[in-house]
């Protein structure tokens, strides 16, 4: 099948790095979905306090990044992470094809599940990813996430479909020799496999979604993959001895880091690690994708707490990354790590708060409501209720009338667990819309000085390809 040629964003800057030295022989690519600045500063703030730092501050090299899709000026994660991994602006909803390809919804059995490919004969043709770049030159490659593995943003780096929602057939790219596979992949397939999503690995007998009685995990450690499906057999599996590694932790996506159980589900740093461990073994080098990908649910849900607590876990999986490749390439003399977000979401930062410092259990921190930064008092709204520091643009949780009802509103309410930050503008539960807002990226290691000012994500795609010599 034809592949669809990249687009041509300007030449990456005419360095020294760039132009002589020898490409980074391991590249790490961190996502974090719906990952905005504001959730960023938030997340912070929550951790260490407004004047501390996380790892991704931390990074040497940073930019902003554009993130519209071909047809909207608000992404979703399926173009943007294509973007990133292609080179090619597509529509939303579409993963790694051409800008012609048209979203085509899946049509659903009456139970609801997702019938197969629908998307037609010429819609679009295959762009080619980082990944299969990389598998093409002989490296290995893995792809890490809290999200199903189906999920848009995974999917991006090892399949081409015209619509997000088409996770069975997503699924079978993954499984060499099987009906489906994206031969892209070469005759071993991705390296490493881990997050969520057994159930458009497993057929309707075993509690799956797949229609056509096919068990993928099966047919995956028939191919000698080593398998996982919980914590503890996970942390059995040595990486340093383990060529090919799968891991499917939950039936859809893996839990809220707040509300992880650390003995059923590994948390993403560790699955980083292993993933490293296993793909270090190819001496020619790797490509690791690492996605927080539950940050943006988080978001959507409108509870901050847990979007905050997802991007923590995010940048403490980034910090264990820079350390193990540090261990053998302690400049990072051949490794590049870019940190970056498929979209921002509506989360605002309210009034002129007092500083809060973290948020520990005696203290909600940015998670509390608002305070005078001179007096202390708690700030009230005109119709004489207190606001919480966080809140979003469009959410489920929107008075209707005046908020004078929430005169009782306190630090304990809004800091719990659960709690649904209030919205301008009311939406369905667990719709909160992304946001169009530039997002930022830090880079560090070989070619990280190439990333910097404002760029399109096209462009990340031409400074990675470039960066790794792909």
């Amino acid at each position: 099948m034809p592949v669809a040629e990249p687009l041509s964003p300007a030449a990456a800057p005419a360095t020294k790095t760039a132009r002589s030295a020898a490409p980074a022989k391991n590249v790490i690519f961190f996502l974090g979905d719906g990952m905005g600045m504001t959730t960023l500063t938030a997340a912070r703030t929550y951790a260490v306090g407004e004047d501390g730092d996380l790892t991704i501050d931390t990074l040497p090299e940073t930019a902003f990044i554009k993130t519209f899709s071909n047809d909207a000026q608000v992404t979703d994660s399926a173009p943007s992470m294509s973007a990133y991994m292609t080179g090619v602006k597509m529509n939303n909803e579409v993963i790694s094809m051409s800008s012609d390809t048209v979203a085509v919804e899946p049509a659903a059995d009456a139970n609801g599940n997702k019938l197969a490919n629908n998307c037609g004969a010429r819609n679009g043709r295959p762009a080619v990813t980082l990944l299969e770049m990389a598998k093409a030159r002989g490296l290995s490659a893995g792809v890490v996430t809290t999200t199903r593995i189906t999920h848009a943003t995974p999917a991006a780096t090892y399949s081409h479909i015209c619509h997000r929602d088409l996770e069975n057939d997503i699924a079978t790219a993954m499984v060499p020799g099987g009906v489906g596979y994206n031969a892209a992949l070469g005759s071993t397939g991705i390296d490493v496999v881990l997050g969520g999503g057994t159930q458009f690995f497993t057929p309707f007998s075993k509690g799956g979604k797949r229609g056509d009685n096919r068990d993928l995990i099966a047919e995956m450690k028939a191919r000698n993959y080593a398998f996982a499906a919980n914590a503890a057999e996970f942390k059995a599996i040595d990486g340093s001895k383990t060529e090919r590694l799968l891991g499917l932790f939950t039936s859809s996506h893996m839990s809220y880091d707040l509300d992880r159980d650390p003995a059923k589900e590994p948390s993403l740093a560790d699955m980083t690690g292993k993933a490293m461990d296993v793909l270090a073994k190819n001496g020619k080098g790797y490509f690791l994708m690492v996605e927080g990908g539950r940050i943006d649910h988080a978001l959507h849900e409108t509870t901050a707490k847990k979007a905050l607590q997802d991007t923590v876990a995010f940048d403490n999986a980034i910090k264990a990354a820079i350390a193990k490749a540090r261990v053998s390439d302690p400049l990072l003399a051949d490794t590049l790590i870019v940190v970056t977000a498929d979209h921002d979401h509506t989360l605002v930062l309210n009034g002129y708060a007092k500083r809060t410092g973290k948020t520990t259990a005696g203290n909600p921190g940015v998670l509390g409501v608002v305070k005078n930064y001179v007096t202390g008092a708690v700030e009230k709204d005109l119709d004489g209720a207190p606001y919480s520091i966080i809140g979003f643009g469009n959410g489920e949780n929107r008075t209707q009338g005046s908020r004078s009802v929430l005169a009782g509103l306190d630090d304990n309410t809004t800091s719990a667990n659960t709690y649904h930050q209030e919205a301008v503008i009311r939406v369905a539960a667990g719709s909160e819309t992304h946001g169009g807002t530039d997002v930022f990226l830090g880079a560090i290691g070989k070619g990280a000085d190439t990333f910097l000012g404002t760029m399109d994500n096209t462009r990340v795609f031409r400074l990675v390809k470039n960066a790794a010599g792909l």
